[in-house]
């Protein structure tokens, strides 16, 4: 497996671009099966989360093609409704799949999907929100076929907010027959991204970054050309690391608005942040303060993908920081591995005691999901000495080369394969 393997202790200057968020990329190229066609998306990264969707894509009959940063994807040879289970496994957001093929093909067979360990996440929102639109569920041990000769509209209201549940419902909504409302939605700028996805193809949809969401059904969607929006996760990963290492950072291609709760926490955290159109700057040249309680919920608040990150930052912080994770509860995984490195973290239950120390320290660690992954690197960064992270498969799910970006701004860090004997 491959390792990366860092030289802390450097502060990180320079300026890079934030690459095509995954997160919008993942729903769009899912929806683009609902129109008959090529399809074109541009800012997409290369990820393993996205060559598993194009391989799903390809499975279903799609020709797909990954040149750069753009991905074409052409549906009209698509002739399956099943989903493999062997790639389905690797990644939970080929549930997306489940409302465009349903509103294509009239029926869709998955499997209970992959993905990172961070806790149950439950697909009962997603099935729930088919069956409100007509659709008929038929569950048998890890299968799931849903079949619906017609969907019709219906108000929906989600138990919570998911974000998946929200695009799942929409995407089926947008070939319905009739009106659709969605209260309680989910409010993330991806929804708004998967909502202008989806009128460039002819839907008719409102209220997406609302709680409430209105879809008008149309009978035919066809192929468009678009551009997703910048990863505020990535963004946000950056923006950490430049302040963990005490460095000077400019980020290109960031919408801030989808970063407003990170950046009011970096604030608190004694950060400079300067923002001009789509460029950030980032520096942190003395220690950070504490911040007395940060808590994760869903967008518009601190999102829970920059937890494990924002803790690297707070136990280096000067005092003691409350950190209370409300969305997922097997979220403080890479709390055992920070201590690894000399970080103070205790966990009660949902919520993390940080007293922050004057340095950390080089160590092995694993990263046991994504983001996890993402701290950890932060944390070898602005640790003393060297720091080898395995299990970084999870990283790659994110982050687009993430010890090239890093590279770029002056970091000791670079990736290790294992070798292969003859």
């Amino acid at each position: 497996m491959e390792k990366l393997v860092i030289e802390g202790g450097r502060p990180l200057s320079g300026a890079i671009k934030i690459h095509g968020a995954k997160n919008a990329a993942l729903p769009i190229l899912a929806a683009g099966m609902m129109a008959e066609g090529t399809i074109t998306i541009h800012n997409v990264p290369d990820l393993s989360d996205i060559q598993v969707m194009t391989g799903i894509l390809r499975a279903l009959g799609c020709r797909t093609e990954h040149q750069g940063d753009t991905v074409t994807v052409n549906t009209s040879t698509a002739t399956s409704s099943h989903i493999p289970e062997s790639l389905m496994s690797q990644m939970r957001s080929s549930i997306f799949l489940m409302g465009p093929l349903l509103a294509r093909f009239g029926k869709v067979q998955v499997y209970q999907p992959g993905g990172c360990a961070i806790g149950e996440r439950k697909i009962d929102l997603h099935l729930n929100g088919l069956a409100a639109l007509g659709a008929t569920i038929e569950e048998s041990g890890n299968t799931i076929v849903c079949t619906a000769s017609r969907l019709k509209g219906a108000e929906i209201v989600l138990d919570f907010p998911s974000v998946g549940a929200t695009e799942n419902i929409m995407m089926a909504a947008a070939m319905a027959e009739g009106m659709t409302t969605i209260s309680n939605a989910a409010r993330e700028p991806e929804i708004q991204d998967l909502q202008n996805f989806l009128n460039a193809m002819g839907a008719k949809i409102i209220g997406a970054g609302t709680d409430t969401i209105t879809i008008e059904g149309v009978s035919e969607l066809t192929p468009c050309t678009y551009r997703i929006i910048p990863d505020r996760i990535v963004a946000g990963t950056m923006m950490i690391a430049a302040a963990v290492t005490r460095g000077n950072v400019t980020l290109e291609n960031v919408c801030a608005a989808h970063l407003t709760s990170a950046i009011h926490v970096l604030k608190r955290a004694g950060v400079q942040i300067t923002i001009n159109g789509d460029i950030i700057n980032v520096s942190c040249l003395t220690r950070p303060r504490a911040v007395e309680r940060i808590v994760t919920s869903p967008h518009p608040s601190f999102p829970t993908d920059l937890q494990s990150q924002i803790m690297v930052l707070l136990s280096l912080a000067d005092g003691l920081s409350i950190v209370k994770e409300t969305v997922f509860e097997g979220r403080f995984k890479h709390v055992d591995e920070l201590s690894r490195m000399g970080s103070d973290i205790r966990v009660d239950l949902n919520s993390a005691f940080i007293r922050g120390v004057p340095r950390l320290y080089g160590a092995t660690v694993e990263a046991t999901d994504l983001r996890a992954g993402a701290a950890l690197v932060i944390a070898g960064l602005a640790a003393q000495g060297t720091t080898v992270i395995e299990q970084i498969h999870h990283i790659d799910r994110g982050y687009d080369r993430i010890e090239q970006m890093l590279s770029r701004l002056g970091a000791h860090i670079h990736r290790v394969s294992p070798v292969v004997s003859e």
